[in-house]
C-alpha cells in the first residue's frame, strides 16, 4: 500500500508516538475536521482466523476479557460487556460506563439494535449551548465541564441485551475489570500520548490526581495504574445490576459532579438519570447486490447513510475500480466522495432522535428508496460535484434548518461472534477525548450533548437536531452487520470511531471487501478517504501524488490529513473447504482481535 513515510512496524513493538497536535490550531491550519483522537502511529496487522468464536476491540486487555467470556462458554453479548468494562479503565478517553453506545446484534434468527445513546435533561432546552444573545457558544464552553453530560446509557443498553441474549452470569461479566482495575494496568502508549495532548483534564482535580504525577506530568508508557475507586463502581454494579448505577450513590455523585462544576455547571440531575431507558429499535435494513447490510437507526445516521451510499455505489458500480498494488484509483475515490456528498447532504439535513423529529415522508423508506437514490446517483459526473444539496425524498412533508453540531465523538469499537450462531457489533463513545474531562467514582462522563446543533433554526425552519428535554443527540456511530442474502448468514461484522467520519470508515471496508473482495484486514488497512460534503479527504500519506493530481484535475478540492479511524471486523470466508471466521483490527490504533 502506498505511503510516503512507511511505517513498518511489528505489532508485537509499542506504537511510536507521533508529534501531538493542537487540536483546533491542526484544524485552522488545514482547513480539515481533524478527529477528535490524535493519531499515534500506524503498525501493519495480519489478521486473524477463528473456528468457534472471536472478538476484536480496540485495546488488548479489554480484547482478552471478551475472549476469556467466550472461552467459558459465554454469548457474543458476555464478551461485549465484559469488553466494555475493560475499556472504561483502559481507554478512558474513548467511551465507558459514563457514556453511550449504539449495538447491533443478531441471534442468527433476527437483528435487533439497541440504543444506548445518552438524553438531555428534562431542563434542557434549544438555547442550552447558546449564550445570552441566543449565539452559539465556543466549542471549549459547550465541551468542557457540567453543561455538555448527558444520561449516560451504555449499561442499561448492555443489560437490556443480556437479559435476552446473555448466558453467563451478570456479575461475573465484570471480574476481569475488576481486577484490572485494582492490581493496576499499564499505560498504553496511546493512553499516554493523548494525555500528553489534551490541555483540559488536568483542570478536573479527581483527573489530575489520578493521571498525572506530583511534577504535573501525565503517567508514563508502562507505569502500573491503579483505580480503586472503579473497582469499587463495578463490584456494586456487578452486584445490584444497572440500578446500582441509575438509582444509588454513583447517580447522586454524577448529578453532583455536573451541577457544581465551579465556571460550566450542567443541568443532568440524578432524576434524570434514574429515569433513563434504553430502546430496542428497527434496525435499518437494505439489499446491496447479493447482501443485506444492517446499521443502527435514528438517533444514529450511520444506518442511513451508509446505506444511501451502498445504493447510489449500486448504481454507479464502484466494484471494477479496485486498488492497483494497493493503491486506490482516482474513479474510486471519486465515485466514492461523491456518493459520500449526497448521503451526508442528507444527514445533515433529516436526521435526528426519531421520538422528537419525523424523518422526511415515509421515514427510512423514503430516503432509502431505489428510485430516490438512482435520481441522487445521477448527480455523480466526471468532474466533483463540491457540495451536494440536500435531495427531496417522495412523499416529503418536513423541511428542517441546517444542523451545526460539533459532532466529533471520541469513541471505540467492538465486534464479536460466539459459538451459538450469535453476532454483535457495537460502536460506544464518551463523545470528546476524555468526554467533558470530569471524572467520578473512577469513570469518566460523557460530553454527548454538544452532538446536538449549537443553533436551533435558520432561514428553512427549526433544526432537526436542536436540543429538546429528553432528547437524544444525533450521531454517526454506524455499527454494521452484513448477512447474505440468499442464506440469511452472517458475512461480516463492522464498525469504527472517528466523529463524523466514520460512516466513510465503515463504508470504505464494505465496499473493500464487498465489491473488491478484498479481507477484512485488507480492507480496513486501506487508505481512509471520503467526503463529509466538504472537502474530499484523503489519509495523509496514503495516496499516490498522481492519484490527487488526478483528483484535483476532476474538481476536487483536497484535504490530507490524519484521517484516524479505528476499525474492527469480523467475516466468515472459506479456507480449504471449511468455513471459518477471519478477524482483522486498524493498523492505526492499539487494537487486537483473539479467537479459538
Amino acid at each position: 500500500m502506498f505511503r510516503l513515510k512507511p511505517l513498518a512496524l511489528s505489532l508485537a513493538l509499542s506504537l511510536p508516538l507521533l508529534a501531538a497536535l493542537n487540536a483546533p490550531a491542526y484544524a485552522q491550519r488545514t482547513g480539515a475536521d481533524v478527529a477528535p483522537e490524535i493519531a499515534t502511529g500506524y503498525a501493519e496487522k495480519a489478521g486473524k482466523s477463528a473456528q468457534k468464536f472471536m472478538v476484536a476491540a480496540a485495546n488488548p486487555l479489554a480484547t482478552q476479557a471478551g475472549y476469556q467470556m467466550l472461552k467459558q462458554g459465554g454469548a457474543a453479548i458476555d464478551a461485549a460487556i465484559a469488553t466494555q468494562l475493560v475499556l472504561t479503565l483502559v481507554e478512558p478517553q474513548s467511551s465507558g460506563i459514563g457514556g453511550g453506545s449504539f449495538l447491533l446484534y443478531s441471534d442468527g434468527k433476527r437483528v435487533q439494535s439497541y440504543d444506548g445513546r445518552e438524553t438531555a435533561p428534562a431542563t434542557a432546552d434549544e438555547h442550552l449551548f447558546q449564550d445570552k444573545d441566543g449565539k452559539p457558544v465556543s466549542r471549549e464552553t459547550g465541551v468542557i465541564g457540567g453543561r455538555s453530560v448527558g444520561a449516560p446509557g451504555v449499561l442499561r443498553m448492555l443489560e437490556l441485551a443480556h437479559k435476552e441474549h446473555g448466558k453467563l452470569p451478570w456479575k461475573a461479566l465484570f471480574a476481569p475489570a475488576i481486577k484490572l482495575a485494582e492490581d493496576g494496568f499499564n499505560v498504553s502508549p496511546r493512553l499516554n500520548a493523548l494525555l500528553n495532548w489534551d490541555r483540559y483534564l488536568a483542570r478536573d482535580p479527581v483527573a489530575k490526581a489520578y493521571f498525572f504525577g506530583e511534577d504535573g506530568k501525565p503517567r508514563p508508557v508502562g507505569y502500573l495504574l491503579k483505580n480503586p475507586e472503579l473497582a469499587r463502581t463495578l463490584r456494586e454494579i456487578a452486584d445490584g445490576g444497572a440500578d446500582a448505577f441509575y438509582k444509588g450513590r454513583i447517580a447522586r455523585d454524577i448529578a453532583a459532579k455536573v451541577a457544581g462544576h465551579p465556571t460550566n455547571p450542567g443541568k443532568l440531575t440524578a432524576a434524570d438519570i434514574a429515569g433513563y431507558q434504553a430502546k430496542e429499535r428497527t434496525p435499518v435494513c437494505s439489499d446491496y447486490k447479493a447482501w443485506t447490510v444492517c446499521g443502527a437507526p435514528p438517533p444514529s445516521s450511520g444506518g442511513i447513510a451508509i446505506a444511501q451510499m451502498l445504493g447510489i455505489l449500486e448504481v454507479k458500480d464502484i466494484s471494477p475500480y479496485k486498488p492497483v498494488n494497493g493503491m486506490l484509483t482516482a474513479e474510486g475515490i471519486h465515485l466514492f466522495s461523491e456518493a459520500g456528498r449526497l448521503a451526508y447532504a442528507d444527514r445533515n439535513r433529516y436526521v435526528a432522535d426519531t421520538d422528537f423529529v419525523p424523518l422526511p415522508g415515509k421515514g427510512v423508506a423514503a430516503l432509502l428508496d431505489k428510485d430516490y437514490l438512482k435520481q441522487r446517483a445521477s448527480l455523480i459526473g466526471e468532474k466533483s460535484m463540491g457540495r451536494a444539496n440536500y435531495g427531496t425524498p417522495a412523499t416529503m412533508q418536513v423541511a428542517w434548518g441546517a444542523d451545526t453540531a460539533i459532532d466529533k465523538p471520541s469513541t471505540s469499537h467492538l465486534v464479536a461472534v460466539d459459538a451459538y450462531g450469535g453476532g454483535l457489533s457495537m460502536t460506544t463513545s464518551v463523545e470528546d477525548a476524555f468526554g467533558a474531562r470530569q471524572m467520578v467514582d473512577g469513570f469518566m462522563l460523557n460530553n454527548q450533548l454538544t452532538d446536538f446543533s449549537f443553533d436551533s433554526q435558520d432561514e428553512n425552519g427549526p433544526i432537526a437536531n436542536r436540543v429538546q428535554a429528553g432528547k437524544r443527540p444525533r450521531s454517526a456511530m454506524s455499527p454494521t452487520l452484513v448477512f447474505d442474502k440468499g442464506t440469511h448468514k452472517l458475512v461480516l461484522a463492522t464498525g469504527s470511531p472517528g466523529g463524523s467520519a466514520i460512516i466513510n470508515y465503515v463504508a470504505k471496508v464494505l465496499v473493500g471487501t464487498l465489491d473488491w473482495q478484498l479481507d477484512v484486514q485488507q480492507a480496513i488497512s486501506l487508505p481512509n478517504i471520503g467526503s463529509r460534503n466538504g472537502p474530499t479527504e484523503l489519509e495523509a500519506g496514503r495516496v499516490a501524488p498522481a492519484v490527487v493530481e488526478q483528483l484535483k484535475a476532476r474538481g476536487h478540492q483536497v484535504r490530507e490529513f490524519e484521517l484516524n479511524s479505528g476499525l474492527q471486523g469480523i467475516q466468515r470466508r472459506t479456507a480449504g473447504g471449511k468455513e471459518q471466521w477471519f478477524g482483522g483490527a486498524d493498523p492505526r490504533r492499539e487494537g487486537v482481535v483473539l479467537g479459538d
